[in-house]
């Protein structure tokens, strides 16, 4: 059997980019995958004529290696409008970006969210990160971001109100223990561009990536249980050879087939869908929890983005809930819908239960020390190279450069090839 330049194990964005950068550069590559479908974590599942992504899933439009990896344009964007509808105090207040909702930043002046002390520091820490470099926010003396938000002087109030929620919707990590590394590198990338979906589903990201490969590249239901300098096993016993190998699976999946200790520790979270005859809200806003009671921390109605989300005349609300609850999906859902009568009335009985994804290794935990994934080497022997998520940052981002530096290093490390046009 012929050996084929490298095989990549786990397709999802960190394998697509490391494959797609391999065939760009002239290897053959096999690009295996243990699911049904390539993507890992992004991806969209039609679900009685309703698009259905993983978890609540946003592109941030900033991501420098999401502008030079993706086609944004074909990918067809649809935007959040930057800001949030926060709900507390038995009402909804409106906190908006003033620098692209000038109109409305009067009212997020005054709105209890936080003091104007508070709206004052948040000016400057968005200054401060624009005018940074990726570098220089990852060599920053690091600490969680509860810290850092206290060290800057943000009140109480605005950290419960709106920091807790938001970033519990981006980490799953409602205590903010988080990296102000990582803290800091996504709220740069949320002043600086915009919070978008695909208008069919975040799974559009990866088909992207998948169309730009060779039509015989991906081969799914294919389990890699053995890595070797001459190839890789899977759990039937097959045996493909190749003179280099890159794992590019989940944290999880890659200590395992390294042989690491510890495993990674992971956060959870838990998405629940609905279907209404009628949006409960009438914009394209997140909308956060910052009471501190009930199951929801997030909502958003993806139908006020793309009506592709949806039916015709149907709308599509998403709900998040942070961690894997202790209850069954039908408490779940209930509790979800007694909470939601509480800001939406009893229109919500209506709502239609479509599907509850429980993802109990949705994020690794990112606490300190998370390094600058820039200079991570992808390198481990002569022939395996590693990237993704495993001791790296798991952002879009991150994943797509990794892929991109693990497929630089292994042709460094081999000899010139033609390369493809």
């Amino acid at each position: 059997m012929d050996k084929t330049d490298a095989i990549v194990v786990g397709a999802g964005l960190a394998g697509l980019n490391c494959a797609r950068e391999l065939v760009r550069q002239g290897r053959s590559v096999r690009l295996l995958e243990a699911a049904a479908t390539a993507g890992g974590r992004i991806g969209t599942e039609l679900h009685q004529g309703y698009r259905l992504d993983r978890g609540f899933q946003v592109l941030q439009t900033a991501y420098p290696e999401a502008r030079s990896a993706l086609d944004l344009s074909a990918l067809d964007l649809r935007a959040f409008v930057p800001g949030a509808l926060i709900r507390f105090e038995g009402r909804f207040h409106r906190i908006a970006d003033p620098w692209r909702q000038p109109l409305a930043a009067l009212g997020t002046l005054f709105s209890p969210v936080g003091t104007l002390a508070d709206k004052w520091r948040m000016a400057l820490l968005r200054r401060q990160l624009m005018s940074a470099s990726i570098d220089q926010i990852y060599a920053r003396p690091e600490t969680t971001a509860a810290a850092r938000l206290r060290e800057l002087g943000f009140s109480d109030a605005s950290v419960d109100r709106f920091f807790r929620p938001f970033l519990a919707g981006v980490f799953f990590d409602p205590a903010l223990s988080v990296s102000s590394r990582a803290f800091e590198f996504c709220f740069r990338a949320f002043a600086a561009g915009d919070t978008a979906v695909p208008a069919t589903g975040m799974g559009a990201i990866p088909a992207q990536l998948l169309a730009a490969l060779p039509a015989d590249t991906l081969r799914t239901g294919a389990r890699v249980t053995g890595l070797s300098a001459g190839g890789v096993t899977l759990d039937t016993g097959e045996r493909i050879l190749a003179r280099a190998v890159v794992v590019a699976t989940d944290g999880v999946a890659t200590a395992r087939l390294l042989g690491d200790e510890p495993v990674p520790a992971m956060r959870g979270t838990t998405c629940l869908y609905f279907a209404a005859a009628t949006p409960p809200i009438d914009e394209p806003i997140l909308v956060l929890n910052a009471t501190g009671h009930g199951p929801v921390n997030s909502l958003v109605v993806p139908t006020l983005l793309s009506r592709d989300y949806a039916p015709a005349g149907d709308s599509l609300i998403a709900i998040n809930v942070p961690g894997i609850p202790a209850q069954d999906d039908a408490a779940l859902e209930a509790a979800v819908r007694d909470q939601m009568r509480g800001w939406f009335g009893a229109a919500v009985g209506s709502w239609r239960h479509l599907k509850t994804f429980r993802l109990p290794a949705a994020l690794p935990l990112q606490t300190a020390p998370v390094e600058n994934p820039r200079y991570r080497d992808p390198r481990r022997t002569d022939w395996l190279y590693v990237c993704g998520e495993y001791c790296n940052a798991p952002t879009i981002n991150w994943a797509l450069y990794s892929g991109r530096r693990a497929a630089e290093a292994l042709v460094a490390a081999s000899a010139p090839r033609r390369a493809i046009a």
